[in-house]
């Protein structure tokens, strides 16, 4: 077999020279056996019947350095894999990383064992079949949510799109992972909008974009107050203005019904990006609503491209789509409802249609203009 002396001198030699022989007798069989290539199907077989019997009878460091050198070989049975994961010891994650192939079987033994590090690594694989994934999705734990919530490979739609969104919720690396996807409904990430990142709160705002929205139960709260738009973006801008950023955590609290907290990461959120979804939400338009974000905002670097960005959200999102963000975040709706047909975007993005310039934008330009003329400062 693969070049040795036939199989009955390795069962003699591990019979009467004891562990060391048995040691070295495992090495270099496992040696042998991932230098061979593709090995034949009674190849195959036959080092299964060799390798079970010399694995138990080896050393513990002879055991793992044949594992890891096993698991090297380019093609390994069922049996073989099971053999190198229960003895290839702190090896194994390379192992999992790097395995060409590995068997339904070997994942869920795996899995049943509820080996975190090896299952979050068995979660970034490609080859992963439905009835592996059903088991991971099943663990309660975030290590593996992360690595799921980041492998491309998996389709999330069904009851995996379910689980992802609600790990979301509980975890900012989930929500974090899922954004950077374009497979991904960044809307559904609307519960976890101040845990991620500034870029993927402005994606989320940008997922209600030409798109329908279930009733949001906020929506009464709005119609019933007497604030007109004018007054409330009069009075924000001057808050701003004067940095008494406290005042309009108040402020926002009352006209909201969102609780003080929340509405204090609004108020001191110098992105811009929630503070825009209140302003939508009571139906400010552009030019009186980017006044707002000039002054409540810090744009160092880029910040003609920011508002550019801000004023084309403002024709794009809607209140109502704005309204139903603002009752996500009390948890007062099934952002679920998103996926069905039609509440789906009216327009997909496409690579082809060209944005415009921030320095060709006529609302930025006369919103920046009017306040020179009307000499409000910026908040510091």
């Amino acid at each position: 077999m693969l070049g040795f002396q036939p199989y009955e001198t390795f069962q003699l030699l591990i019979e009467t020279g004891g562990v060391d022989r048995t040691n070295t007798l495992l090495i270099a069989a496992c040696d042998a056996y991932a230098r061979r290539g593709k090995p034949t199907i009674p190849e195959m077989e036959q080092f299964e019947t060799l390798a079970n019997r010399l694995f138990p009878t080896a050393g513990p460091q002879a055991r793992a350095k044949g594992a890891a050198m096993l698991g090297r070989a380019e093609v390994l049975s069922p049996t073989l894999e099971k053999l190198v994961v229960d003895n290839i010891g702190e090896d194994l994650i390379p192992f999992l990383e790097n395995a060409a192939e590995l068997s339904d079987q070997t994942m869920l033994d795996i899995i049943a064992r509820y080996d975190v590090p090896a299952c979050a690594t068995l979660a970034t694989r490609a080859d992963l079949s439905n009835v592996v994934l059903a088991k991971l999705f099943q663990m309660n734990s975030r290590k593996v949510y992360r690595a799921l919530a980041g492998n491309t490979y998996i389709v999330p739609r069904g009851a995996y799109l379910s689980a992802l969104a609600r790990s979301a919720q509980m975890d900012h690396l989930v929500a974090e992972a899922l954004g950077r996807r374009d497979d991904f409904d960044a809307a559904l990430l609307a519960p976890a909008f101040f845990d991620l990142s500034d870029a993927h709160r402005v994606k989320v705002i940008e997922a209600f974009a030409n798109r329908e929205t279930p009733a949001a139960p906020i929506s009464r709260t709005i119609e019933q107050l007497s604030v007109a738009t004018g007054e409330l973006t009069k009075a924000l801008m001057k808050l701003f203005s004067e940095n008494r950023r406290p005042e309009v955590t108040k402020l926002l609290s009352q006209i909201t019904g969102l609780d003080e907290v929340r509405c204090g990461q609004i108020a001191h959120d110098v992105t811009g990006a929630s503070l825009f979804v209140i302003l939508r939400a009571f139906g400010a338009t552009a030019y009186d609503g980017l006044k707002v974000l000039i002054h409540a905002t810090s744009h160092d670097g880029e910040r003609s491209k920011d508002l550019a960005d801000f004023a084309g959200l403002f024709s794009a999102v809607s209140p109502e789509s704005m309204a139903y963000l603002m009752s996500a975040w009390r948890g007062e709706v099934n952002l679920l409802e998103l996926s069905k047909q039609q509440y789906q975007p009216f327009t997909q993005t496409s690579r082809r249609t060209e944005k415009m310039a921030p320095a060709h934008n006529p609302v930025v330009d006369q919103a920046i203009e009017a306040l020179a003329r009307i000499g409000i400062r910026r908040a510091s």
